[in-house]
């Protein structure tokens, strides 16, 4: 098992947008796509306080991880939602991606 921290820092004055395509395509679709949501949030301390959705999933092998994000990325519903949503622009200026695997500690 693997999980898979993403955080995605949102163009000035697109977070609205950037949640909105979350809520309504990318939740459903990266379930779909074979990849667990252990949670989503707003960064609430920091310097990207306001300005950061992060999410993390799980995968069950790195393998995994590759086929699930080649799907998605393929799927055309995705390729529509996020077409739409950029109309007016991007609403990413950066990803960030950690894959971290649970490691016990005593």
């Amino acid at each position: 098992m693997i999980y898979e921290l993403r955080e995605y820092t949102a163009v000035p004055g697109r977070m609205p947008d950037l949640i909105r395509r979350f809520n309504e395509h990318a939740v459903k679709l990266l379930g779909e796509h074979g990849m667990e949501v252990v949670f989503i949030s707003l960064t609430e301390f920091g310097p990207q306080t306001m300005g950061q959705v992060v999410y993390m999933l799980r995968h069950d092998s790195y393998d995994a991880l590759e086929r699930n994000w080649a799907s998605f990325f393929a799927d055309p519903r995705w390729i529509e939602a996020r077409r739409l949503s950029e109309l007016n622009g991007s609403l990413v200026s950066r990803l960030d991606r950690r894959l971290l695997t649970p490691t016990p500690f005593g």
